[in-house]
C-alpha cells in the first residue's frame, strides 16, 4: 500500500493549523463523547432544544462566561464540575471556540481551575455527580 504525497501534506497542515489555534489534543474527542448528543458533531444543536455552537457569539466571546456556564451548567445544560477535569472541559472549549468557523480564543487548563476557583483536586472534593 503506496501512502501518496499529498495526504501526508494535508495530516502535516492540519497538525501545524491545530496547533497554531492553540487546540489541545482530544478536544474534538472529548466534545464528541461529552457534548454532541444535544450540540451535535456539526455544532448546529436542535433548534427549540439545544443551541448551536458554531457561529454562536457567546461561544467565542468572554471565555470565562463560557467556561462557567460549562463548570455550573444552565437551563438544561447539566454541570460539568465534578464529570470532567480541568484538562479535558480546556480542550473542549478550545475545540468549540476554534471549530465550525468559530473564532473564540483557546481555553487553557489554569483558566479552567481559576474559574472553579482553585485546582482540580480541590474543585473536586466533596462535590457529587449529577
Amino acid at each position: 500500500m503506496m501512502t501518496s504525497r499529498p495526504f501526508i501534506v494535508f495530516v502535516s497542515a492540519l497538525a501545524a493549523a491545530a496547533a497554531a489555534a492553540g487546540a489541545q489534543p482530544g478536544g474534538q474527542d472529548q466534545f464528541l463523547a461529552n457534548c454532541s448528543a444535544c450540540h451535535q458533531p456539526t455544532g448546529k444543536g436542535i433548534p427549540g432544544a439545544f443551541p448551536a455552537l458554531a457561529g454562536d457569539p457567546f461561544v467565542q466571546g468572554d471565555a470565562a462566561k463560557v467556561l462557567t456556564m460549562v463548570l455550573n451548567g444552565r437551563g438544561g445544560m447539566p454541570t460539568f464540575k465534578a464529570e470532567l477535569s480541568n484538562d479535558e472541559i480546556a480542550a473542549i472549549l478550545t475545540f468549540v471556540r476554534s471549530a465550525w468557523g468559530n473564532q473564540g480564543g483557546p481555553v487553557t487548563p489554569a483558566m479552567v481551575a481559576a474559574a472553579r476557583g482553585g485546582s482540580d483536586a480541590a474543585a473536586r472534593r466533596g462535590l457529587q455527580a449529577h
